[in-house]
């Protein structure tokens, strides 16, 4: 396999990056994202890097993958945890170590800045296979349970 080429997404990338999120949330949860919506999500993270980054993985010269890094500021670490969201992999790369290599890159950035107290993510439940493979790369299940209120879908 030709070597994965990892970089910072750029605007031109917003646009794939906002169709492969469509693509996860079909593929993962069954649910319909719109366009637009996801479109302005993707091109508003790549303008301001104080809302996150996304990384996104190349081989010759085609989207193999992405994932999305926000920030969380822990007062009980005096750090930011950095959360792994948004990842995807195109079909014909599951499987080829993209996402290792993506986590690595993450890894390794979140070593050299210095105030990065801890990487996070979430998982659905159900998915088994992105578990084992977390677990691999030396992540670990956390004691939380995550709750959330979706003001965008309302409180119901």
């Amino acid at each position: 396999m030709t070597a994965l080429v990892i970089r910072r997404a750029a605007p031109t990338d917003a646009a794939l990056i906002a169709a492969n999120n469509r693509a996860m949330a079909l593929e993962t949860e069954g649910k319909v994202l719109d366009a637009a919506t996801t479109l302005r999500g993707a091109a508003a993270l790549i303008a301001d890097e104080a809302k996150g980054f996304y990384l996104v993985a190349e081989h010759a010269s085609e989207m193999a993958g992405q994932l999305m890094i926000t920030y969380e500021w822990s007062d009980w670490r005096n750090g930011t945890f950095w959360w792994i969201q948004s990842v995807y992999v195109t079909p014909a790369q599951r499987r080829n170590g993209v996402f290792r290599a993506l986590y690595r890159r993450v890894h390794e950035m979140a070593a050299d800045a210095g105030d990065v107290c801890g990487i996070r993510l979430y998982v659905e439940t159900a998915n088994a296979r992105a578990q084992s493979t977390y677990v691999a790369l030396g992540m670990r299940r956390s004691h939380y349970e995550l709750y959330e209120l979706d003001l965008t879908l309302g409180s119901s």
